[in-house]
């Protein structure tokens, strides 16, 4: 499985910003999907997590309320829509597929399949 990540640039903070997960295979009925960050420096951070049908979520604690993460099955894209944009939000975002949980999860050695990254940046 290839996930193809897009939507990454730079913004204002306060802004907005929507990032797009395209996977290789059709996901829908397969894996979890989830999103994740890597500031320079720092280790790779949960952000969201969704499973398969798209009704139950996840969120890491720095991006609640602020970060929604969704699905389109029909399109097989996974989305990423961040709003109230923070310095510290700047970071590579990845996304990666789980195969084996039915739950939305945040462990980062469940995932299988990873994307390339795309880059976030966030201006003060």
């Amino acid at each position: 499985v290839q996930l193809q990540a897009s939507g990454g640039g730079l913004v204002q903070a306060g802004g907005s910003l929507r990032l797009s997960c395209a996977p290789s295979v059709r996901t829908s009925s397969t894996y979890v999907m989830g999103w994740f960050r890597q500031a320079p420096g720092k280790e790779r951070e949960f952000v969201a997590s969704i499973t398969r049908g798209g009704g139950t979520t996840l969120y890491g604690d720095s991006v609640k309320g602020r970060f929604t993460i969704s699905r389109d099955n029909a399109k097989n894209t996974v989305y990423l829509q961040m709003s109230s944009l923070k310095p510290e939000d700047t970071a590579v975002y990845y996304c990666a597929a789980a195969s084996r949980s039915l739950s939305p999860i945040a462990a980062l050695g469940e995932y299988d399949y990873w994307g390339q990254g795309t880059l976030v940046t966030v201006s003060s």
